[in-house]
């Protein structure tokens, strides 16, 4: 507040003029009186809908996450020099670092050159890895939080909302501490937060010095929310080699964001004039996922099943084809009939009836081989116009046996030849006579 300029705090910490505010108060440009520096003391003010209690309870947190930013020592974080008490809200005393800040360059001066936004990122990597392995995480990594010192060092600062890993982002009141537009999606969504959290948040830096505007900043701080929860970040046009960088830690699940090796890997890449690796799938570092095993056999489980049915349904279709329970006799052989000038092969089927003419005749009072004469029951012998045919039990006999003929009383006279053309007698020397018609 501008009317606390002059003000001692702490009994030693005298105010001179601000040099930010933001959300969760102001900073100052502070002289100590006590050790003769320039410091900077960042004033906490809480939400004005705070009762008592509340605020109470808010000044414990804001002493708890102090002295846990206390614990970082490194050349690119500020350091917390002390915290108090005064006037009924907290005091964080910090290092004062001349500087100006990246979120006060992009808005003056525009987008950053690639290579120059990677060597400010390589350097906050190299600040986060001492916070995360104090234990410490920041929570709100943002352009007005990164100091550019006239050194060339970039230095990230306001640990004032800093927490460590086992805390929940959402106090009792329900304030959700950090920027909404710089906020990890599941910070969003109520989960706690961790070391991807600030990798996610890193990427939106950087995007923003690249590009010149927020990925996912909206109208109002609900839509801003939404955004970033379950839109995809404005598509890149000035980031060249940065841009699978910024793909792989603005991925929405932390499991499959970047991690803080591999950013500092491919942006020392780009520093050096490494060829900058193509854009893709981020490796994730986690172990093995059995399910993903798992959805690959579904596949071929399914094709060796379905093989299996064709190969059931093909066999069943054969077996019920050849089943024995229905099986086909052969037909039987067709029989046979000679006659003086002609052969005569009958079959139990009309259509295969033939008639086959003999090279020449069988002598006289010799029955002819192969001549089949059916047993004389109710039909006459064969004439000329009537040639005899088979029996129906000649028909009936196995095809293997040969019906043997019956004898007659008229077969017992010598001469006479059964199934002969003309039907008579042949008399010892004599032609047969043909019978008047």
């Amino acid at each position: 507040m501008s009317d606390s300029a002059g003000l001692v705090v702490g009994g030693r910490y005298r105010l001179l003029k601000t040099i930010g505010k933001g959300g969760m108060g102001m900073v100052w440009h502070a002289h100590d009186e006590v050790l003769g520096r320039d410091v900077a003391v960042k004033e906490v003010l809480p939400p004005p809908n705070m009762s008592g209690p509340e605020r109470d309870e808010f000044a414990v947190r804001t002493f708890r996450e102090a002295r846990a930013a206390g614990r970082v020592a490194h050349p690119g974080v500020a350091t917390v020099y002390d915290v108090l008490e005064e006037r009924g809200h907290p005091w964080i005393v910090m290092q004062l670092v001349p500087s100006r800040t990246l979120g006060a360059l992009i808005r003056e001066d525009g987008p950053m050159p690639p290579a120059e936004v990677a060597r400010v990122g390589v350097q906050l990597l190299e600040a986060l890895r001492a916070a995360h392995a104090a234990g410490v995480l920041h929570r709100d990594v943002k352009p007005d939080n990164v100091l550019l010192a006239e050194d060339g060092r970039a230095v990230l600062t306001d640990f004032g909302i800093a927490t460590t890993e086992d805390e929940a982002p959402v106090t009792r009141t329900g304030i959700l501490v950090g920027t909404p537009a710089f906020m990890a999606p599941e910070r969003a969504a109520g989960g706690q937060a961790r070391p991807a959290s600030d990798m996610w948040s890193l990427g939106v830096t950087l995007y923003m010095a690249v590009e010149g505007h927020s990925p996912f900043q909206r109208d109002n701080a609900l839509a801003t929310l939404g955004a970033v929860m379950h839109a995809e970040p404005r598509p890149l046009t000035s980031a060249g080699a940065l841009a699978p960088v910024l793909h792989g830690l603005l991925r929405k699940d932390p499991a499959e964001r970047m991690s803080l090796d591999e950013a500092e890997r491919r942006l020392a890449a780009i520093l050096t004039g490494a060829a900058p690796e193509r854009t893709g799938p981020v490796t994730v570092p986690s172990g093995p996922r059995p399910w993903r095993s798992k959805r690959r056999l579904l596949p071929l489980a399914a094709i060796a099943g379905g093989a299996l049915l064709v190969g059931l349904v093909t066999g069943g279709a054969a077996w019920w084809s050849q089943r024995p329970g229905e099986a086909i006799s052969p037909s039987p052989a067709p029989a046979v009939v000679t006659t003086e000038a002609t052969t005569v092969y009958e079959s139990p089927t009309p259509e295969l009836k033939t008639t086959r003419p003999e090279s020449s005749p069988a002598p006289q009072g010799v029955q002819p081989q192969g001549t089949t004469t059916p047993p004389p029951r109710s039909t006459p012998p064969p004439t000329r116009e009537q040639p005899r045919s088979p029996s129906p039990s000649a028909s009936k006999k196995s095809p293997t046996k040969e019906p043997k003929p019956a004898k007659s009383k008229e077969d017992e006279s010598p001469g006479r030849v059964e199934g002969s053309q003309t039907g008579q007698a042949a008399d010892d020397g004599e032609e047969p006579e043909e019978e008047d018609s």
